[in-house]
């Protein structure tokens, strides 16, 4: 049997990425990205409940540079992971599933990601 070293269908270098195909990624990454990020909000919950030495030593974690850079990380993809998944429950109900409304709610979910987080980092800030 000849076997040839082309592969047996279109793969990612083939395809141009697209809004939707990028959003979808996104929100698999910041699903996965909320979960590890619990890890920090559990320690920060342990600290607080472990007493005044514990909690500042978390909480010198979490406001040293590094500690900040995750935390808005992990706010975008808080607000991102919001986003589209109300967009996903508008899709469910049959709403935006035409090319059009699909790139409209993906650059919505994206602009109000953007927004909501610089909103809320201000206010921290």
């Amino acid at each position: 049997m000849v076997t040839d070293n082309r592969p047996l269908s279109p793969h990612l270098q083939v395809y141009r990425p697209q809004l939707t195909s990028v959003t979808s990624i996104l929100h698999r990454f910041t699903g996965m990205f909320l979960s590890l990020g619990m890890v920090a909000v559990v320690a920060w919950l342990v600290g607080l409940a472990a007493g005044p030495g514990a909690f500042d030593m978390v909480n010198g974690w979490l406001s040293s540079p590094l500690g900040l850079i995750v935390l808005l990380l992990w706010t975008l993809s808080l607000f991102y992971h919001l986003f589209n998944g109300i967009r996903h429950l508008l899709w469910d109900a049959g709403w935006l599933l035409e090319l059009k409304g699909a790139y409209a709610s993906g650059w919505t979910v994206l602009v109000l990601t953007v927004v909501l987080t610089a909103i809320v980092w201000g206010g921290l800030l």
